[in-house]
């Protein structure tokens, strides 16, 4: 019985859409931060653009809220010279019952190139993949919650920028790892890196233990998780994917798992402190810390522009 072949990869590996960070083999991971490097110093240029997407169409499909995301997104694409389009979702035809495989089959009549979709069904952006012309790319800006690879390649830059190798750091990821599609996809890439220990740390009721088979340490104790820890990325309650109590109170969280400048003294003196934002202030985090000397949070979004630019260009030149 044949394998079944990656579905972001064409018949000679190469990528030609980005669902997940999962399954993605290393070469390719490395290849687009590799890239980004190449892109971050298009910023400090007085002419902020490459032509090597001058006269493709990218069409941004956002059906989730998104500041950090989008933005990025759109400023990528306008970096590659490519004409940008940014659906205006509540004002659009899926809001009068149109399917979202009859959305984009309008779009790519449209002479649609890249896709870039957000979605809060998880699997809408391989739906998407499945059904578009060879010779258009489809880019997961985030589904449900099961993936956001852009986020998590941001992330393995960031690391990479500050750490340089990953095969002797521990990795620590806090917080509402449940619902984190940035906490898969971290987790993914940083196991498919070579990085020496990744642990998920939480309460029980936000850290299963599902996670262990994935290769990472489980821990329930924000001291247990985060010591000696090289590398820590906080994430958000993210309340609008939870169904029940699963928590006492914000406040509750932040006593026994919020980062705040004493906590932070469990992990190594030059450990860096990430998070992919939205950051809320006092709940998971301490503002003295997203303002403190070891927070690396706002380069993230810098390098996010790169590595997005990155994963566009690689896609848009390869054929299905």
């Amino acid at each position: 019985m044949l394998a079944r072949r990656n579905p972001q990869l064409n018949a000679h590996g190469e990528l030609i859409h980005l669902l997940s960070t999962e399954g993605l083999p290393r070469d390719i991971l490395t290849h687009i931060l590799d890239t980004a490097a190449q892109f971050v110093s298009v910023s400090d240029r007085e002419v902020k653009k490459v032509p090597l997407l001058r006269g493709k169409s990218v069409f941004n499909l956002f059906f989730e809220n998104s500041t950090r995301t989008r933005t990025t997104f759109d400023i990528a694409a306008t970096r590659l010279s490519a004409d940008v389009y940014t659906l205006d979702i509540a004002r659009s035809s899926t809001a009068k019952g149109e399917s979202l495989l009859d959305t984009v089959a309008n779009l790519s009549a449209m002479a649609a190139d890249i896709f870039v979709v957000r979605h809060s069904e998880s699997g809408a952006p391989y739906l998407l993949a499945q059904h578009v012309a060879p010779h258009v790319h489809v880019v997961n800006a985030g589904d449900g919650r099961h993936a956001h690879p852009t986020q998590g390649l941001l992330d393995m830059y960031t690391i990479r920028h500050y750490k340089k190798d990953f095969s002797n750091l521990t990795v620590a990821i806090v917080g509402d790892v449940l619902h984190s599609r940035v906490a898969r996809s971290d987790i993914h890439a940083l196991t498919t890196l070579g990085a020496a220990e990744v642990r998920v740390v939480g309460p029980r009721t936000l850290v299963p233990g599902d996670f262990g088979p994935m290769g990472v340490r489980v821990c329930h104790t924000l001291e247990e998780g985060i010591k000696d820890a090289d590398v820590i990325i906080m994430l958000r309650l993210q309340n609008e994917r939870m169904s029940g109590a699963l928590l006492p109170s914000s406040q509750e969280f932040f006593k026994s798992f919020g980062l705040t400048p004493e906590k932070l003294r469990w992990a190594k003196p030059d450990a860096i402190v990430m998070h992919p934002g939205p950051i809320n202030r006092g709940v998971e985090i301490d503002s003295h810390v997203v303002d403190g000397r070891q927070s690396v949070i706002l380069p993230q979004v810098t390098f996010g522009i790169a590595v997005r630019m990155a994963v566009l260009s690689i896609v848009a030149g390869n054929e299905a």
